[in-house]
């Protein structure tokens, strides 16, 4: 029995999907860490993989998981093991209800969780206002409480600092700053913004090894609104149990890491270009005697690796939204009124930014490719259906009304004549689902799903061209080569008199 070629074609890009999961390695991992998106979170990461894998555990390290709530949710979920964290975050942002004001209190609230959590490691990473030092010796500006007469400055913060609680808001009442030119963005583009002149003011890390490179001065938290944010290292209880010799080695780290040396290691990354794995070696080595294997993977493994990660999340996602939404298309066609709702339901999600719906499916499905999938599937399926739908209504009913007349019942009419004839529409919506899947499939790093979104997230992370273009080209690359693919099967599935319609009248 021949499927119709809607189904075909869903067979065909599930069977690609198949082939390029089974091309990765198949035994899940046995200890996951995680880091946020900027870079000491991600050295931090790399000296806790490097040293659960000394006691002969498989370990995975999920880079730059975007902000504080996905690793938290990740390690209440078990989607991570552990990740570095720091104790004025758990205080002020995370735990902020609790109302905690000591380590033995945080350290109940995290037991209440299923967390545990280790001894400092050694260095306060405080947030700091910082503005560039010729501005500051200009203005006068030392202290947070000198911005309140300099209501025209021009104020720039990461947009997880806009919105915590221990961020903008609650400064700009602790201060009472009057400043309106306040902007969020990246963390790291805001250092962009303070070297080109747009932005005068900023949040800093204390580690960050950008304060002295682009010459800013620390004003003094004079009303002293920050907490001590010392770092720590943020694990499932569990783990004790099922890794003991894991929770020992993070154990080790504690006081283990000054101010100083943080910083340094965050300048060797961002300043003199090394990679996070090689610095975390360094630091073992010296710290610890440890000898571990800091060879990163080649440009052309890493290009593999995303392209394999790439094409499993567009081609699992598309097919999934191929099989459902071809169907719901047609139901919407036959029946006006759930036509209505299937088009308004499907309209309605695609409204939803693309980060916003991968992070509401982080409860549900953890972090990695299933979010990710699932995600990118229900983007899919408007111009699916939509394609679907209108070329299904734009029949002419003399051609329906002629296949009744042969006496083809319904579902032979719709094989034989009305999808054949439809054929050009659907296409045209799973061409644009494709290739919106390519672009958006790239925001899924930041959730852990790989793909060509990590050399992005890590080049604008580090400031590095050369990085974003690495996974920026093949992105756009891969949208061409969908578009040329489906133009060719639009051609071996089109009746041939659908083909050059203009030929037609001739």
């Amino acid at each position: 029995m021949n499927a119709p070629w809607p189904i075909r074609l869903a067979a065909l890009l599930c069977l690609t999907m198949l082939e390029s999961v089974g091309a990765q390695p198949s035994p899940a991992p046995t200890v996951t860490i995680g880091s946020k998106a900027f870079t000491e979170s991600v050295v931090l990461g790399e000296i806790l993989s490097r040293l659960a894998e000394r006691t002969g555990y498989p370990v995975t390290h999920k880079r730059q998981l975007g902000g504080t709530r996905i690793l938290w949710n990740a390690l209440l979920s078990g989607a991570i093991d552990a990740y570095p964290e720091y104790t004025g975050t758990l205080l002020r942002e995370i735990l902020v209800s609790d109302q905690l004001h000591t380590t033995a209190q945080l350290r109940q609230a995290l037991a209440q969780r299923g967390l545990r959590m280790t001894g400092p490691l050694g260095f306060n990473n405080t947030y700091a206002i910082a503005v560039p030092e010729p501005l500051a010796r200009k203005l006068r500006l030392r202290r947070i409480s000198d911005l309140r007469a300099q209501p025209a400055l021009a104020l720039g913060f990461g947009n997880e600092f806009m919105d915590r609680a221990d961020g903008w808001p609650g400064l700009r009442e602790r201060y009472r700053l009057p400043q309106q030119n306040v902007r969020g963005l990246d963390h790291d583009l805001a250092y962009r913004g303070i070297a080109a002149g747009t932005l005068q003011v900023t949040d800093v890390y204390a580690t960050d090894a950008e304060i002295a490179y682009y010459d800013l001065r620390v004003l003094e938290d004079d009303l002293h609104y920050f907490p001590d944010y010392n770092a720590i290292v943020l694990y499932r209880a569990e783990l004790e149990q099922r890794a003991p010799q894991v929770v020992a080695g993070f154990r080790r780290l504690t006081q283990r890491i000054d101010a100083r040396a943080m910083r340094s290691m965050n300048a060797q990354v961002k300043l003199e270009g090394r990679s996070e794995t090689s610095v975390a070696a360094d630091f073992l080595e010296h710290a610890f005697d440890l000898q571990v294997d800091s060879h990163p993977p080649t440009a052309a493994q890493r290009l593999w690796r995303h392209t394999r990660e790439h094409i499993v999340l567009v081609g699992a996602s598309l097919a999934a939204a191929i099989g459902l939404a071809i169907p719901l298309g047609i139901l919407a066609a036959r029946n006006r009124r759930a036509g209505q709702w299937i088009l308004g339901l499907t309209g309605v999600i695609q409204t939803v930014p693309t980060l916003a719906l991968f992070v509401f499916m982080i409860p549900l499905l953890g972090i990695g490719a299933l979010p990710t999938l699932a995600a990118l599937f229900l983007y899919s399926l408007l111009p699916i259906v939509r394609g679907t739908h209108t070329g299904l209504r734009d029949i002419g009913h003399e051609i329906v009304e002629s296949a009744e007349a042969l006496g083809l019942p319904p579902g032979a009419r719709l094989r034989l004549v009305e999808l054949p004839l439809a054929t050009r529409s659907i296409l045209a919506g799973i061409k644009t689902s494709a290739v919106i899947n390519v672009g958006a499939a790239t925001l899924g790093a930041l959730i852990g799903a790989g793909g060509y979104g990590e050399p992005i997230l890590t080049g604008i992370r580090l400031d590095d061209v050369g990085l974003i273009l690495q996974g920026a080209v093949p992105a756009a690359l891969m949208a061409l080569l969908v578009q040329g693919l489906f133009e060719v099967i639009e051609r071996g599935l089109l009746p041939r008199p659908l083909r050059e319609p203009a030929q037609k009248a001739r």
